[in-house]
Protein backbone atom coordinates (compact mmCIF):
# COMPACT_ATOMS: atom_id res chain seq x y z
CA UNK A 1 0.00 0.00 0.00
CA UNK A 2 1.30 3.48 -0.75
CA UNK A 3 -0.44 5.66 1.97
CA UNK A 4 1.46 8.76 3.85
CA UNK A 5 3.12 8.39 6.85
CA UNK A 6 0.81 10.94 8.18
CA UNK A 7 1.13 10.03 12.04
CA UNK A 8 4.80 9.60 13.23
CA UNK A 9 4.16 6.29 14.67
CA UNK A 10 0.92 5.13 13.10
CA UNK A 11 2.12 2.83 10.37
CA UNK A 12 3.40 0.08 12.79
CA UNK A 13 1.56 -3.05 12.53
CA UNK A 14 1.12 -5.16 15.66
CA UNK A 15 3.06 -8.79 14.95
CA UNK A 16 5.71 -10.70 16.09
CA UNK A 17 9.21 -9.27 14.87
CA UNK A 18 11.72 -11.41 12.88
CA UNK A 19 13.27 -11.97 16.17
CA UNK A 20 10.55 -12.45 17.94
CA UNK A 21 11.12 -10.01 20.57
CA UNK A 22 9.00 -7.16 19.58
CA UNK A 23 6.35 -5.60 17.15
CA UNK A 24 6.84 -5.79 13.55
CA UNK A 25 7.30 -2.78 12.02
CA UNK A 26 5.48 -2.37 8.55
CA UNK A 27 6.06 0.41 6.40
CA UNK A 28 4.47 2.06 3.19
CA UNK A 29 4.87 0.25 0.82
CA UNK A 30 5.30 -3.20 2.06
CA UNK A 31 4.27 -6.32 0.37
CA UNK A 32 0.45 -7.11 1.40
CA UNK A 33 -1.35 -10.65 0.75
CA UNK A 34 -3.95 -10.48 -2.06
CA UNK A 35 -5.46 -13.42 -4.65
CA UNK A 36 -7.37 -13.16 -7.49
CA UNK A 37 -10.16 -15.09 -6.43
CA UNK A 38 -12.80 -12.29 -4.85
CA UNK A 39 -14.47 -15.59 -3.03
CA UNK A 40 -11.06 -16.37 -1.04
CA UNK A 41 -10.48 -12.87 0.04
CA UNK A 42 -11.53 -13.41 3.53
CA UNK A 43 -10.73 -17.12 3.64
CA UNK A 44 -8.49 -17.36 7.12
CA UNK A 45 -5.38 -19.46 5.72
CA UNK A 46 -2.59 -18.56 7.84
CA UNK A 47 0.64 -18.28 5.08
CA UNK A 48 3.50 -20.36 5.70
CA UNK A 49 6.33 -19.26 8.00
CA UNK A 50 9.93 -18.27 6.69
CA UNK A 51 12.39 -19.36 7.84
CA UNK A 52 13.55 -17.06 10.05
CA UNK A 53 10.46 -17.39 11.94
CA UNK A 54 10.47 -21.41 11.87
CA UNK A 55 14.23 -21.34 13.06
CA UNK A 56 12.94 -18.70 15.89
CA UNK A 57 10.18 -20.74 17.22
CA UNK A 58 12.89 -23.86 17.37
CA UNK A 59 15.52 -22.21 19.23
CA UNK A 60 13.07 -19.31 21.31
CA UNK A 61 11.45 -22.18 23.20
CA UNK A 62 11.48 -20.57 26.90
CA UNK A 63 11.42 -17.14 27.91
CA UNK A 64 15.03 -17.37 29.30
CA UNK A 65 16.68 -19.08 25.54
CA UNK A 66 14.43 -15.96 24.03
CA UNK A 67 16.32 -13.45 26.05
CA UNK A 68 19.34 -14.80 25.03
CA UNK A 69 18.86 -14.90 21.73
CA UNK A 70 17.72 -11.07 21.62
CA UNK A 71 20.66 -9.76 23.77
CA UNK A 72 23.68 -12.30 21.95
CA UNK A 73 23.82 -10.12 18.90
CA UNK A 74 24.19 -7.20 19.96
CA UNK A 75 26.94 -8.58 22.66
CA UNK A 76 28.61 -10.15 19.89
CA UNK A 77 28.92 -7.06 17.69
CA UNK A 78 30.09 -4.65 20.55
CA UNK A 79 32.82 -7.32 21.48
CA UNK A 80 33.96 -6.46 17.78
CA UNK A 81 33.97 -3.13 17.44
CA UNK A 82 36.01 -3.35 20.87
CA UNK A 83 38.19 -5.93 19.25
CA UNK A 84 38.97 -3.99 16.17
CA UNK A 85 39.34 -0.63 18.03
CA UNK A 86 41.40 -2.27 20.80
CA UNK A 87 43.46 -4.38 19.17
CA UNK A 88 47.36 -3.06 19.31
CA UNK A 89 46.36 0.43 19.51
CA UNK A 90 49.61 1.74 20.55
CA UNK A 91 50.94 0.78 16.90
CA UNK A 92 52.17 3.28 15.47
CA UNK A 93 54.13 4.81 18.39
CA UNK A 94 54.41 7.67 16.45
CA UNK A 95 51.77 10.57 16.53
CA UNK A 96 50.22 10.28 13.22
CA UNK A 97 48.22 12.87 10.97
CA UNK A 98 46.72 15.65 12.84
CA UNK A 99 47.87 13.93 15.91
CA UNK A 100 51.00 16.55 15.52
CA UNK A 101 48.20 18.96 16.87
CA UNK A 102 45.85 17.62 19.01
CA UNK A 103 47.49 15.20 21.18
CA UNK A 104 49.88 17.57 22.03
CA UNK A 105 47.50 20.35 22.13
CA UNK A 106 45.15 18.22 25.12
CA UNK A 107 48.60 17.69 26.62
CA UNK A 108 49.13 21.13 27.38
CA UNK A 109 45.75 21.73 28.38
CA UNK A 110 46.01 19.36 30.85
CA UNK A 111 48.75 21.21 32.74
CA UNK A 112 48.13 24.99 31.54
CA UNK A 113 44.40 25.27 31.20
CA UNK A 114 44.97 25.83 27.92
CA UNK A 115 47.04 25.05 24.58
CA UNK A 116 50.57 25.92 25.12
CA UNK A 117 53.68 25.94 22.19
CA UNK A 118 55.82 23.41 21.35
CA UNK A 119 59.50 23.19 20.00
CA UNK A 120 60.25 22.82 15.98
CA UNK A 121 60.39 18.73 15.35
CA UNK A 122 58.41 18.32 18.26
CA UNK A 123 56.68 15.03 17.58
CA UNK A 124 59.94 13.25 17.65
CA UNK A 125 60.48 13.97 20.91
CA UNK A 126 56.85 13.38 22.14
CA UNK A 127 56.61 10.34 20.45
CA UNK A 128 59.99 9.13 22.35
CA UNK A 129 58.57 10.26 25.85
CA UNK A 130 60.47 13.66 26.30
CA UNK A 131 56.82 15.20 26.73
CA UNK A 132 57.68 18.15 28.94
CA UNK A 133 59.44 20.58 26.13
CA UNK A 134 56.12 22.72 25.75
CA UNK A 135 56.38 26.44 26.35
CA UNK A 136 53.80 28.54 28.86
CA UNK A 137 53.35 30.42 25.41
CA UNK A 138 49.99 30.42 23.89
CA UNK A 139 49.13 28.76 20.76
CA UNK A 140 46.59 29.79 17.93
CA UNK A 141 44.25 26.71 18.17
CA UNK A 142 41.20 26.40 15.57
CA UNK A 143 38.54 23.85 17.34
CA UNK A 144 37.14 24.59 20.74
CA UNK A 145 38.72 22.27 23.93
CA UNK A 146 36.07 19.37 24.35
CA UNK A 147 37.53 16.60 22.01
CA UNK A 148 41.27 17.83 23.31
CA UNK A 149 39.89 17.42 27.31
CA UNK A 150 38.36 14.13 26.31
CA UNK A 151 41.58 12.71 24.88
CA UNK A 152 43.13 14.19 28.16
CA UNK A 153 42.01 11.22 29.90
CA UNK A 154 43.49 8.89 28.92
CA UNK A 155 47.20 10.37 30.01
CA UNK A 156 46.86 9.61 33.69
CA UNK A 157 44.59 6.47 32.93
CA UNK A 158 47.61 4.88 31.05
CA UNK A 159 51.06 5.93 32.63
CA UNK A 160 50.96 8.90 30.94
CA UNK A 161 51.98 10.69 27.63
CA UNK A 162 54.73 7.90 26.80
CA UNK A 163 52.33 5.32 26.04
CA UNK A 164 50.31 5.83 22.74
CA UNK A 165 47.69 3.74 23.93
CA UNK A 166 47.17 7.05 26.23
CA UNK A 167 46.21 8.97 23.18
CA UNK A 168 44.20 7.32 21.69
CA UNK A 169 42.42 5.34 24.31
CA UNK A 170 39.30 8.10 24.60
CA UNK A 171 38.40 7.86 20.88
CA UNK A 172 38.51 3.75 20.30
CA UNK A 173 36.13 3.48 23.72
CA UNK A 174 33.65 6.34 21.65
CA UNK A 175 33.95 4.38 18.69
CA UNK A 176 32.48 1.27 20.36
CA UNK A 177 29.98 3.22 22.51
CA UNK A 178 28.59 4.74 18.66
CA UNK A 179 28.44 1.05 17.87
CA UNK A 180 26.22 0.63 20.90
CA UNK A 181 24.09 4.02 20.36
CA UNK A 182 23.79 2.96 16.85
CA UNK A 183 21.90 -0.41 17.70
CA UNK A 184 19.99 1.03 20.15
CA UNK A 185 18.89 3.84 17.75
CA UNK A 186 18.30 1.23 15.23
CA UNK A 187 16.55 -1.09 17.21
CA UNK A 188 13.77 2.06 18.23
CA UNK A 189 13.14 2.80 15.07
CA UNK A 190 12.74 -0.30 12.92
CA UNK A 191 11.62 -2.51 16.56
CA UNK A 192 14.25 -5.22 15.45
CA UNK A 193 17.25 -6.42 17.12
CA UNK A 194 17.92 -8.20 13.77
CA UNK A 195 18.15 -5.30 11.91
CA UNK A 196 19.59 -3.05 14.90
CA UNK A 197 22.17 -6.02 15.24
CA UNK A 198 23.14 -5.68 11.02
CA UNK A 199 23.30 -1.96 11.78
CA UNK A 200 25.87 -2.30 14.77
CA UNK A 201 27.98 -4.71 12.87
CA UNK A 202 28.24 -2.45 9.70
CA UNK A 203 29.47 -0.16 12.25
CA UNK A 204 31.60 -2.25 13.39
CA UNK A 205 33.61 -3.50 10.72
CA UNK A 206 33.58 -0.21 8.87
CA UNK A 207 36.96 0.23 8.19
CA UNK A 208 37.09 4.12 8.06
CA UNK A 209 34.95 4.03 11.33
CA UNK A 210 37.76 1.75 12.49
CA UNK A 211 40.33 4.27 11.33
CA UNK A 212 38.97 7.23 13.43
CA UNK A 213 38.24 4.95 16.17
CA UNK A 214 42.26 4.50 16.53
CA UNK A 215 44.07 7.40 15.91
CA UNK A 216 43.61 10.88 18.34
CA UNK A 217 42.02 13.11 16.27
CA UNK A 218 38.14 14.90 17.15
CA UNK A 219 35.87 13.19 14.62
CA UNK A 220 34.98 10.54 16.32
CA UNK A 221 34.01 13.12 19.15
CA UNK A 222 32.05 14.95 16.77
CA UNK A 223 30.59 11.95 14.90
CA UNK A 224 29.36 10.49 18.68
CA UNK A 225 27.97 13.68 20.19
CA UNK A 226 25.85 14.17 16.85
CA UNK A 227 24.46 10.85 17.28
CA UNK A 228 23.51 11.15 21.14
CA UNK A 229 21.60 14.30 19.74
CA UNK A 230 20.15 12.24 17.03
CA UNK A 231 18.74 10.17 19.50
CA UNK A 232 17.15 12.47 22.01
CA UNK A 233 15.58 14.14 18.36
CA UNK A 234 13.94 10.48 17.82
CA UNK A 235 12.72 9.97 21.71
CA UNK A 236 11.52 13.74 21.41
CA UNK A 237 8.68 12.77 18.47
CA UNK A 238 7.10 10.37 20.37
CA UNK A 239 7.12 12.51 23.54
CA UNK A 240 6.08 15.38 22.04
CA UNK A 241 2.91 13.12 19.93
CA UNK A 242 1.99 11.87 23.07
CA UNK A 243 1.39 15.23 25.16
CA UNK A 244 -0.34 16.68 21.76
CA UNK A 245 -2.63 14.00 21.62
CA UNK A 246 -3.73 14.48 25.36
CA UNK A 247 -4.27 18.19 24.22
CA UNK A 248 -6.50 17.00 21.77
CA UNK A 249 -8.60 14.56 24.02
CA UNK A 250 -8.44 17.51 26.93
CA UNK A 251 -10.27 20.02 23.97
CA UNK A 252 -12.59 17.41 23.06
CA UNK A 253 -13.83 16.58 26.50
CA UNK A 254 -14.08 20.20 27.41
CA UNK A 255 -15.49 20.97 24.18
CA UNK A 256 -13.01 24.19 23.69
CA UNK A 257 -12.81 26.11 20.74
CA UNK A 258 -9.28 25.45 18.56
CA UNK A 259 -6.28 27.81 19.06
CA UNK A 260 -2.78 27.22 18.10
CA UNK A 261 -2.29 24.67 20.12
CA UNK A 262 -0.22 24.16 23.22
CA UNK A 263 3.59 25.41 23.70
CA UNK A 264 4.79 22.23 25.04
CA UNK A 265 7.40 23.61 27.82
CA UNK A 266 8.62 20.09 29.11
CA UNK A 267 10.22 18.57 26.30
CA UNK A 268 13.68 16.87 27.99
CA UNK A 269 14.50 14.57 25.26
CA UNK A 270 14.45 18.14 23.35
CA UNK A 271 16.95 19.66 26.11
CA UNK A 272 19.15 16.82 25.79
CA UNK A 273 19.29 16.74 22.15
CA UNK A 274 20.29 20.88 22.96
CA UNK A 275 23.10 19.78 25.45
CA UNK A 276 24.34 17.19 23.03
CA UNK A 277 24.81 19.44 19.78
CA UNK A 278 26.38 21.77 22.05
CA UNK A 279 29.00 19.48 23.10
CA UNK A 280 28.97 18.81 19.39
CA UNK A 281 30.30 22.33 18.66
CA UNK A 282 32.33 21.95 21.38
CA UNK A 283 34.58 19.59 19.75
CA UNK A 284 34.06 20.80 16.39
CA UNK A 285 32.45 23.93 15.12
CA UNK A 286 30.25 21.73 12.30
CA UNK A 287 28.38 20.33 15.74
CA UNK A 288 26.45 23.26 14.84
CA UNK A 289 25.34 22.37 11.56
CA UNK A 290 23.62 19.75 13.34
CA UNK A 291 21.82 22.03 16.06
CA UNK A 292 20.72 23.96 13.05
CA UNK A 293 19.68 20.91 10.96
CA UNK A 294 17.62 19.26 13.89
CA UNK A 295 16.10 22.88 15.06
CA UNK A 296 14.79 22.97 11.27
CA UNK A 297 14.19 19.54 11.60
CA UNK A 298 11.81 19.87 14.93
CA UNK A 299 10.27 22.71 13.23
CA UNK A 300 9.13 21.12 10.15
CA UNK A 301 7.62 18.19 12.27
CA UNK A 302 5.80 20.10 14.96
CA UNK A 303 3.69 21.74 12.19
CA UNK A 304 2.63 18.53 10.70
CA UNK A 305 1.75 17.10 14.47
CA UNK A 306 -0.04 20.27 14.37
CA UNK A 307 -1.81 20.05 11.51
CA UNK A 308 -2.56 16.43 11.50
CA UNK A 309 -4.03 17.10 15.23
CA UNK A 310 -7.08 19.70 13.81
CA UNK A 311 -4.97 22.61 14.83
CA UNK A 312 -5.73 25.65 12.72
CA UNK A 313 -3.36 28.16 11.68
CA UNK A 314 -0.75 25.55 12.33
CA UNK A 315 1.90 27.39 10.78
CA UNK A 316 1.75 30.75 12.67
CA UNK A 317 0.85 28.71 15.66
CA UNK A 318 4.25 26.92 15.79
CA UNK A 319 6.18 29.60 14.32
CA UNK A 320 5.19 32.03 17.09
CA UNK A 321 3.91 29.75 19.76
CA UNK A 322 5.85 26.32 20.03
CA UNK A 323 8.94 27.44 17.59
CA UNK A 324 10.30 30.06 20.54
CA UNK A 325 9.65 27.34 23.55
CA UNK A 326 11.80 25.11 21.18
CA UNK A 327 14.60 27.89 20.59
CA UNK A 328 14.73 28.53 24.39
CA UNK A 329 14.82 24.76 24.90
CA UNK A 330 17.80 24.08 23.30
CA UNK A 331 20.07 26.91 21.99
CA UNK A 332 20.85 28.07 25.66
CA UNK A 333 22.08 24.99 26.98
CA UNK A 334 23.84 24.24 23.80
CA UNK A 335 25.49 27.58 23.97
CA UNK A 336 25.87 26.75 28.15
CA UNK A 337 27.71 24.01 27.45
CA UNK A 338 29.94 25.50 24.32
CA UNK A 339 30.79 27.74 27.07
CA UNK A 340 31.57 25.74 30.07
CA UNK A 341 34.22 24.05 27.89
CA UNK A 342 36.22 26.79 27.53
CA UNK A 343 36.61 26.93 31.53
CA UNK A 344 40.21 26.36 31.78
CA UNK A 345 40.83 29.59 28.94
CA UNK A 346 38.60 31.91 31.07
CA UNK A 347 40.19 30.98 34.40
CA UNK A 348 43.76 31.24 33.55
CA UNK A 349 45.17 34.49 32.02
CA UNK A 350 47.93 32.47 29.36
CA UNK A 351 45.20 31.37 26.40
CA UNK A 352 45.54 32.96 23.17
CA UNK A 353 43.96 36.49 22.98
CA UNK A 354 43.04 35.77 26.76
CA UNK A 355 43.92 39.39 27.55
CA UNK A 356 43.57 41.48 24.04
CA UNK A 357 40.91 43.67 25.94
CA UNK A 358 43.27 44.75 28.51
CA UNK A 359 45.72 46.23 25.48
CA UNK A 360 44.85 50.14 25.76
CA UNK A 361 42.90 50.72 22.62
CA UNK A 362 41.42 47.36 22.07
CA UNK A 363 38.46 46.90 24.36
CA UNK A 364 34.85 47.78 23.11
CA UNK A 365 33.84 51.40 24.26
CA UNK A 366 30.22 52.87 23.82
CA UNK A 367 26.82 51.03 24.79
CA UNK A 368 28.81 47.53 25.15
CA UNK A 369 31.99 48.90 27.36
CA UNK A 370 30.29 47.30 30.44
CA UNK A 371 31.11 43.79 28.79
CA UNK A 372 33.74 42.18 31.17
CA UNK A 373 37.41 42.23 29.30
CA UNK A 374 37.65 38.47 29.59
CA UNK A 375 34.69 37.78 27.20
CA UNK A 376 35.46 40.32 24.71
CA UNK A 377 39.17 39.37 24.41
CA UNK A 378 36.77 35.43 24.16
CA UNK A 379 34.77 37.08 20.56
CA UNK A 380 38.00 38.62 19.40
CA UNK A 381 39.68 35.23 19.46
CA UNK A 382 36.38 33.36 18.18
CA UNK A 383 36.44 36.16 15.17
CA UNK A 384 39.69 35.42 14.66
CA UNK A 385 39.11 31.67 14.68
CA UNK A 386 36.49 32.03 11.97
CA UNK A 387 38.07 34.17 9.51
CA UNK A 388 40.87 31.77 9.90
CA UNK A 389 38.27 28.57 9.14
CA UNK A 390 37.02 30.21 5.99
CA UNK A 391 40.11 31.33 4.69
CA UNK A 392 41.69 28.11 5.19
CA UNK A 393 43.07 27.00 1.12
CA UNK A 394 46.44 25.50 2.05
CA UNK A 395 47.02 23.10 -0.22
CA UNK A 396 47.47 19.17 0.65
CA UNK A 397 47.76 16.48 -1.08
CA UNK A 398 44.82 14.66 0.92
CA UNK A 399 42.67 17.26 0.02
CA UNK A 400 39.12 16.28 -0.71
CA UNK A 401 36.35 18.81 -2.39
CA UNK A 402 32.92 17.87 -0.33
CA UNK A 403 31.29 17.23 -3.88
CA UNK A 404 33.38 14.06 -4.02
CA UNK A 405 32.70 12.37 -0.76
CA UNK A 406 30.18 10.63 -1.76
CA UNK A 407 32.30 8.83 -4.65
CA UNK A 408 35.12 8.51 -2.06
CA UNK A 409 37.39 9.37 -4.22
CA UNK A 410 40.42 10.84 -2.01
CA UNK A 411 40.79 9.01 0.94
CA UNK A 412 43.26 10.21 4.09
CA UNK A 413 46.34 8.94 4.43
CA UNK A 414 47.14 9.00 8.38
CA UNK A 415 50.65 7.29 8.01
CA UNK A 416 53.06 5.50 5.58
CA UNK A 417 55.99 4.03 6.08
CA UNK A 418 58.47 1.52 4.14
CA UNK A 419 61.12 -0.90 5.13
CA UNK A 420 63.46 -2.92 3.10
CA UNK A 421 64.03 -6.69 3.46
CA UNK A 422 65.57 -7.86 6.69
CA UNK A 423 64.12 -4.32 8.36
CA UNK A 424 61.21 -4.44 10.92
CA UNK A 425 60.64 -7.85 10.42
CA UNK A 426 60.33 -7.39 6.39
CA UNK A 427 60.72 -10.56 4.57
CA UNK A 428 60.23 -9.37 0.84
CA UNK A 429 62.12 -7.06 -0.83
CA UNK A 430 60.08 -3.65 0.22
CA UNK A 431 57.36 -3.60 2.56
CA UNK A 432 54.68 -1.02 3.02
CA UNK A 433 52.89 -0.07 6.56
CA UNK A 434 49.76 2.40 6.30
CA UNK A 435 47.48 4.04 7.73
CA UNK A 436 44.40 5.17 5.16
CA UNK A 437 40.70 6.25 6.03
CA UNK A 438 39.37 3.47 3.44
CA UNK A 439 35.71 3.09 4.01
CA UNK A 440 34.80 -0.72 3.32
CA UNK A 441 33.73 0.32 -0.29
CA UNK A 442 30.44 -1.80 -0.35
CA UNK A 443 29.15 -0.29 3.18
CA UNK A 444 29.97 3.04 1.53
CA UNK A 445 28.92 2.98 -1.93
CA UNK A 446 25.40 0.63 -0.46
CA UNK A 447 25.13 3.95 2.22
CA UNK A 448 24.95 6.38 -0.53
CA UNK A 449 22.25 3.83 -2.90
CA UNK A 450 20.16 3.50 0.35
CA UNK A 451 20.24 7.20 0.95
CA UNK A 452 19.20 7.98 -2.66
CA UNK A 453 16.32 5.28 -2.04
CA UNK A 454 15.48 6.76 1.19
CA UNK A 455 14.84 10.30 -0.56
CA UNK A 456 12.59 8.51 -2.96
CA UNK A 457 10.63 7.11 -0.20
CA UNK A 458 10.24 10.76 1.81
CA UNK A 459 9.07 12.26 -1.72
CA UNK A 460 6.63 8.80 -2.43
CA UNK A 461 5.30 7.86 0.68
CA UNK A 462 6.39 10.97 3.33
CA UNK A 463 7.98 8.46 5.79
CA UNK A 464 8.88 10.15 9.16
CA UNK A 465 12.09 7.53 9.72
CA UNK A 466 13.04 8.23 6.31
CA UNK A 467 12.84 12.01 6.46
CA UNK A 468 14.83 11.88 10.45
CA UNK A 469 17.93 9.73 8.66
CA UNK A 470 17.99 12.11 6.00
CA UNK A 471 18.19 14.45 7.95
CA UNK A 472 20.91 13.19 9.80
CA UNK A 473 23.11 13.15 6.59
CA UNK A 474 22.14 16.69 5.43
CA UNK A 475 22.90 17.94 8.60
CA UNK A 476 26.52 16.21 8.43
CA UNK A 477 27.29 16.64 5.21
CA UNK A 478 25.24 19.39 3.12
CA UNK A 479 27.08 22.51 4.69
CA UNK A 480 30.24 21.65 3.83
CA UNK A 481 28.94 22.14 -0.18
CA UNK A 482 29.33 25.62 0.78
CA UNK A 483 33.07 25.22 1.56
CA UNK A 484 34.36 23.53 -1.62
CA UNK A 485 37.41 25.29 -2.23
CA UNK A 486 38.26 25.31 1.53
CA UNK A 487 40.80 22.34 2.54
CA UNK A 488 38.68 19.54 3.53
CA UNK A 489 39.41 16.15 4.00
CA UNK A 490 37.48 12.70 3.38
CA UNK A 491 37.38 11.46 6.83
CA UNK A 492 34.88 14.31 8.09
CA UNK A 493 32.34 11.86 6.47
CA UNK A 494 32.31 10.02 9.62
CA UNK A 495 30.06 12.70 11.18
CA UNK A 496 27.35 11.32 8.87
CA UNK A 497 28.65 7.65 8.10
CA UNK A 498 26.10 5.73 11.47
CA UNK A 499 22.98 7.41 9.44
CA UNK A 500 24.59 5.96 5.98
CA UNK A 501 24.18 3.12 8.02
CA UNK A 502 20.54 3.68 9.27
CA UNK A 503 19.74 4.00 5.57
CA UNK A 504 21.28 0.73 4.76
CA UNK A 505 19.06 -0.88 7.65
CA UNK A 506 16.06 0.41 6.63
CA UNK A 507 16.74 -0.93 3.30
CA UNK A 508 17.47 -4.30 4.86
CA UNK A 509 14.30 -4.39 7.27
CA UNK A 510 11.98 -3.88 3.77
CA UNK A 511 13.89 -7.02 2.09
CA UNK A 512 13.93 -9.05 5.41
CA UNK A 513 10.19 -8.12 5.63
CA UNK A 514 7.97 -9.24 8.83
CA UNK A 515 6.38 -12.25 10.48
CA UNK A 516 3.19 -12.54 8.06
CA UNK A 517 4.77 -11.31 4.99
CA UNK A 518 5.18 -13.85 2.05
CA UNK A 519 7.60 -16.13 3.20
CA UNK A 520 9.23 -16.71 -0.45
CA UNK A 521 9.82 -12.81 -0.21
CA UNK A 522 11.07 -12.96 3.13
CA UNK A 523 13.64 -15.86 2.11
CA UNK A 524 14.94 -13.94 -1.15
CA UNK A 525 15.62 -10.76 0.91
CA UNK A 526 17.34 -12.85 3.79
CA UNK A 527 19.25 -14.27 1.02
CA UNK A 528 20.74 -11.04 -0.01
CA UNK A 529 21.27 -9.60 3.08
CA UNK A 530 23.27 -12.27 4.02
CA UNK A 531 25.38 -12.64 0.85
CA UNK A 532 25.78 -8.43 1.75
CA UNK A 533 26.99 -9.15 5.04
CA UNK A 534 29.27 -11.45 3.98
CA UNK A 535 31.10 -9.68 1.51
CA UNK A 536 31.17 -6.53 3.62
CA UNK A 537 33.01 -8.88 6.87
CA UNK A 538 35.40 -10.40 4.05
CA UNK A 539 36.02 -6.84 2.74
CA UNK A 540 37.09 -5.45 5.85
CA UNK A 541 39.29 -7.99 6.84
CA UNK A 542 41.14 -7.27 3.30
CA UNK A 543 41.29 -4.20 4.25
CA UNK A 544 42.21 -4.70 7.96
CA UNK A 545 46.18 -4.09 7.38
CA UNK A 546 45.12 -0.44 5.69
CA UNK A 547 42.92 0.30 9.06
CA UNK A 548 45.46 -0.94 11.49
CA UNK A 549 49.17 -0.09 9.85
CA UNK A 550 49.95 -3.74 9.83
CA UNK A 551 53.68 -4.58 7.54
CA UNK A 552 52.94 -6.21 4.50
CA UNK A 553 54.89 -6.98 1.04
CA UNK A 554 54.11 -3.20 -0.48
CA UNK A 555 52.40 -5.23 -3.90
CA UNK A 556 49.43 -7.01 -1.54
CA UNK A 557 49.56 -3.28 -0.02
CA UNK A 558 49.04 -1.45 -3.44
CA UNK A 559 46.00 -4.58 -4.24
CA UNK A 560 44.05 -2.13 -1.78
CA UNK A 561 44.25 1.09 -3.70
CA UNK A 562 41.34 0.14 -6.01
CA UNK A 563 41.29 3.75 -7.94
CA UNK A 564 44.20 5.65 -8.70
CA UNK A 565 43.27 8.50 -6.52
CA UNK A 566 43.55 6.04 -3.36
CA UNK A 567 47.15 5.77 -3.63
Amino acid sequence: MATADHTEFDDVVTATDQTGDGPATRYPGAREHSTKNPAMEYQSIPPAESFLDRLWDALATTPQRERFLRWIGPILVTLLAAGTRLWNLGSPKSLVFDETFYVKDAYTLSHLGYEGSWPANADTQFAAGNVNIYSKVASFVVHPPLGKWLISLGFDAFGGATNPVSWRISTAVVGILAVVLLMVIAKYLFQSTLVATIAGLLMAIDNNAIVMSRVGLLDNFVMFFALLGFGAILLDRKWTRVRLAAWIANREKHGKSTDWGPALWWRPWLILAGLAFGLDAAVKWNGIYFLAGFAIYTVVVDIVARRHAGIPFWLSGTIFKQGPVSFLLTVPIAVAAYMTSWTGWFVTKGGYDRTYADVPGNAWKGAFAWVPHSLQSFVQFEKEVYNYNINDHTPHPYAANPLTWLLMTRPTSMYFSSANNGQNGCTSSTCWSSITGIANPLIWYAGVAAVLYLLYRLIRYREWRTGLILAGVGAGYLPWLMYTDRTVFQFYTIAFEPYMILAIAFVASQLIGARGDPPLARARGTRWIAVFLVLCVAISIFFWPLSTGIQEDYRFIQAHYWLASWM
